[in-house]
């Protein structure tokens, strides 16, 4: 099973970027997506952005995360 972990986009330069992932920084590579911008919520799986996601969604795979990490 591979997991996307969600995080939001600081900064961006060269086709890379930094986020931030549960309050975790990782340098990673945004050349899949188009128009992504500083405050975006990206998927993140192997150093790559491989969607872009919405706060809301970011939100609920935390819950997610968490719920499986409790049992």
């Amino acid at each position: 099973m591979c997991v996307g972990l969600p995080a939001r986009v600081d900064l961006i330069k060269e086709g890379m970027a930094i986020v931030d992932a549960t309050g975790v920084k990782r340098r990673i590579s945004t050349e899949l997506i188009r128009d992504l911008n500083p405050g975006d919520y990206v998927m993140v799986h192997a150093g790559v952005a491989i969607a872009k996601i919405n706060g809301k969604d970011d939100e609920e795979t935390d819950s997610l995360l968490e719920n499986l990490d409790a049992e």
